[in-house]
């Protein structure tokens, strides 16, 4: 009896782990347009505790570098904490205001209550911002690309105007199973040879996070507004969407060049937030099949309920608890894994970013010399400007990918050393140019305080406490310590 008593037992305890989760009971059919939370929450209210839980600051000090999401109420700035973005990206928005992002719950509150210059190319602001785009884009055509923000904006109901990622746009709301609803994502996945109604279970529970977490690419008409967008994705297929082929779309057509840099006078394309394009680009974890839900939204129990957490955030902030499910070393010891590889990316991003940030002002100067009548090799030129764009886009790959490194450690140093390679030979060129014409190169400074301070509407300053330094001071055997004497 005894022994029957301990099989079951043990039959009973592998059911409680290894069977069917516990599900919610349906209380009411959800619509299949259905965007209020709420209404999802009357089915899924576990979900939707823990999804409204992103309005919550995380604990502080858990995040080496990423603290925006922290408790404490503070902002943090990007362009404080790598002073040179101040001179790669002035004369766009990005070197205005430029922040750490805080998480779900404030994607579109972030988007309203920055400096309004980043709402410049219009509504297409909201693609990945708000779960109106399509409805939008199927109400106005493509005049919701181009239009105001504000005007495009004021279209959506006002109990909705502060709402971000919803419900909606990752389940279907008769069988929950994650779909991918956006429209730049479907036409995405369709480049790279993946029907989005075709992918497998864990492709999917990365592919949902894929909607909003890529790069993307928003071709501007002749007054500068936004005509549509699209993943530069081009070339590329799936498990391999390389540097190497964004860049290529960018460089395809001059509509990609969104903005003109202030200090080399290029017309110049941007990158933002390619997290899905660096991890699936043959990254450790994405070969073994881990999905981004698995680290960021890993399975948890909330009373007799097993379900995904929804309060996503990195495993930094929750003792590494999705790490543990397959590494047994432990929290510190994983812990300072990610410090390490992020450090390593700190250093070399730091080192990229002041080279190409130098680089810049001496086109500046050999810009000077051309305006003031000197013959200068317009094949040299052309081959400097080809130069910059291939190494200032591979940092801006990295400087915008919020993991710094992590997702992909061995391509990320890869990108940045070939950035680091591109701004040498771009150096080489300007430096040879300079001193033919009696400039002293190593007069030219980049002034920083004077792209740092006074910005935007809210006259931002420099923040010299959120600095990145390099962890390993090498950087400062080139360049000064002193952020003012740079």
């Amino acid at each position: 009896m005894k022994k029957l008593f301990l099989i079951l037992a043990i039959f009973f305890l592998i059911s409680g782990c290894q069977g069917p989760k516990p599900e919610s009971p349906r209380k009411s059919e959800i619509p299949e347009n259905e965007i209020e939370p709420a209404v999802w929450g009357r089915n899924y209210p576990v979900e939707y505790d823990l999804w409204k839980k992103t309005a919550e600051g995380k604990p502080a000090g858990l995040s080496k570098y990423k603290k925006g999401s922290d408790l404490g109420g503070i902002i943090y700035d990007k362009i404080s904490e790598f002073p040179f973005l101040s001179v790669i990206y002035s004369g766009m928005a990005f070197s205005i205001e430029y922040n750490e992002p805080r998480g779900h719950y404030y994607m579109m509150t972030d988007t309203l209550e920055i400096d309004p210059s980043r709402r410049g190319p219009g509504g297409v602001c909201l693609t990945c911002k708000s779960p109106y785009a399509n409805p939008l884009r199927e109400q106005m055509g493509n005049d919701y690309f181009g239009k105001p923000f504000d005007e495009v904006h004021s279209k959506i109901p006002d109990k909705h105007k502060e709402l971000g990622v919803s419900c909606i746009e990752c389940h279907n709301p008769k069988t929950m199973q994650n779909r991918i609803t956006k429209f730049i994502a479907i036409e995405g996945f369709k480049k790279i040879g993946k029907n989005p109604e075709e992918l497998g279970h864990q492709e999917l529970r990365s592919a949902v996070c894929a909607q909003c977490h890529v790069t993307y690419t928003i071709p501007r008409d002749e007054n500068n507004k936004a005509e549509y967008a699209f993943f530069p994705w081009d070339g590329s297929k799936y498990g391999d969407i390389s540097i190497e082929n964004i860049i290529k779309v960018l460089k395809s057509n001059p509509k990609h060049k969104e903005w003109t840099h202030k200090v080399t006078g290029y017309r110049l394309a941007f990158i933002r937030h390619p997290e899905y394009e660096l991890y699936t680009r043959n990254s450790v974890h994405f070969n073994a099949n881990v999905s981004c839900a698995d680290c960021h939204m890993p399975y948890k129990r909330v009373g007799a309920y097993k379900v995904s957490d929804h309060n996503v955030t990195s495993p930094l902030k929750t003792g590494m608890k999705s790490c543990i499910v397959c590494h047994s070393e432990g929290e510190e010891y994983l812990r300072n894994q990610v410090f390490t590889i992020q450090d390593r990316t700190i250093s070399t991003m730091l080192k990229a970013g002041y080279k190409i940030a130098y680089v810049a002002k001496y086109i500046e100067r050999i810009n000077e010399l051309v305006k003031d009548g000197k013959e200068v090799d317009k094949t040299l030129l052309s081959r400097i400007q080809d130069l910059y764009e291939e190494s200032v886009y591979r940092l801006i790959f990295i400087i915008a990918e919020n993991s710094l490194g992590f997702h992909n450690p061995t391509e990320t140093m890869r990108i940045l050393s070939d950035s680091i390679s591109f701004a040498s030979e771009c150096e080489k060129i300007t430096v040879k140019i300079l001193s033919e014409n009696g400039v002293d190169y190593n007069s030219i400074k980049l002034s920083l305080m004077n792209h740092l301070n006074n910005r935007g509407k809210k006259r931002l300053n420099f923040k010299p406490e959120q600095e990145f330094r390099d962890p390993y001071n090498i950087l400062y055997n080139f360049i000064p310590e002193k952020v003012e004497e740079r």
